[in-house]
């Protein structure tokens, strides 16, 4: 009795001192959006903006940071893609999105890469954070000397996951602006687009599949890459990119209260960007299917031109492709000509059928002349 006693005391005084050290974050949140932001990414040029500079929480979309440092590492010669990883307890512990990973595993950097982008796993960027930094901290570290490199002014990173803040810890703080920043040194990456353009992966020998969580990969045409995150306080956002015609566009949707809504602002604001900058009229079927032409011999190449929108032989004399190409590949066009050929069979027919009515009266003569002629030698 006097041992429930003394824990329903310690529950009474200890359980609200601890709860009172972990301060509640305020959800940010709003509907449409807390912040969005469209840029092309060559230039830079900002297209739209709405609140672009609000503080926002950037949940998983962090973990474009993660990747950016480890790309950076790799470039430098200090870090290897098929280097091996250990786990560590620290990393299986996290929770949140995760590969289940254990301390009797270990994979190379490249896997847990796809881990950290593809499924978002939380495990995964604490492993590659302990591996690269030499802890979380010295990961952290990183990160914000990075941030700071690029010019990314508003922001601070306190996580390498951007899970919501423990006990005693600040949130990761960033601004639709700054991620801009990161976003267009990314693009500029074709492997950080290859990571974050994989809608799907297998991993730990096929035995888990990995899906990615950004559902406009596969369904807006031309969008290829990056980022979305999400934890309560601090919404459905997302970093989106897709390139049409040599024109790349890069959009930013932070702090939706709702996953749909935020895909269709970022899908909106993607078609905006391509309506400001549209594509390049000698590169607009870059990211087309090419049509489909009849087959051809090995020695004849084939290219495309998109400008005219018509299929062009490289081999034709010069002066001479499209002539060649329309009479080659492309279906004859309806009109005078198609006309001309039909009363042009019509005479054909007309003439044939005179030619067999003739034949049959000159043999219906013949046969009527045998026939008198028989009756007369028998009269």
């Amino acid at each position: 009795m006097k041992r429930l006693s003394l824990c329903v005391f310690i529950l009474f005084f200890i359980v609200p001192h601890a709860l009172a050290a972990r301060t509640p974050l305020t959800a940010i949140t709003q509907d449409p959006y807390v912040s969005a932001l469209v840029i092309e990414a060559d230039s830079g040029k900002v297209l739209f903006e709405a609140n672009a500079d609000a503080k926002v929480y950037p949940a998983s979309v962090l973990k474009l940071m993660d990747l950016y440092v480890i790309l950076d590492r790799i470039e430098q010669g200090a870090l290897k893609l098929d280097e091996m990883v250990q786990v560590t307890p620290e990393a299986m512990k996290t929770g949140g999105s995760q590969v289940y990973l254990d301390p009797k595993e270990q994979f190379p950097v490249e896997d847990l890469i796809y881990a950290l982008m593809v499924q978002s796993a939380n495990d995964a960027a604490v492993a590659l954070a302990t591996h690269i930094g030499g802890s979380k901290e010295g990961f952290v570290a990183l990160m914000n000397q990075k941030a700071q490199e690029l010019g990314m002014k508003n922001s601070k990173f306190h996580s390498v996951h951007g899970l919501p803040p423990s006990e005693g810890q600040e949130p990761d703080v960033t601004t639709a602006r700054d991620l801009a920043i990161l976003c267009r040194s990314l693009v500029k990456r074709p492997e950080a687009l290859k990571y974050t353009g994989t809608q799907s992966k297998g991993f730990r020998d096929e035995k888990f599949i990995m899906r990615n969580h950004n559902k406009l990969l596969g369904q807006v045409a031309g969008c290829d890459g990056l980022k979305t995150g999400y934890y309560q306080a601090a919404g459905f956002s997302i970093a989106a990119t897709a390139k049409k015609g040599g024109v790349r566009i890069i959009t930013l949707v932070m702090g939706s209260k709702d996953r749909k809504v935020r895909d269709a602002k970022a899908v909106e604001l993607l078609a905006k960007g391509f309506t400001i900058i549209p594509p390049k009229p000698e590169l607009a079927g870059e990211t087309s299917k090419p049509a489909m032409v009849q087959p051809r011999s090995a020695s004849t190449a084939v290219t495309f031109d998109t400008s005219a929108s018509k299929t062009v032989n490289t081999n034709a004399p010069v002066g001479t492709e499209g002539q060649q190409a329309a009479a080659s590949v492309l279906p004859a066009k309806g009109g005078d000509d198609s006309w001309g050929n039909f009363f042009i069979g019509l005479g054909i027919g007309f003439l044939l059928f005179l030619g067999i009515f003739a034949g049959a009266v000159i043999l219906m003569k013949r046969r009527t002349g045998n026939v008198r002629s028989k009756y007369k030698n028998h009269g």
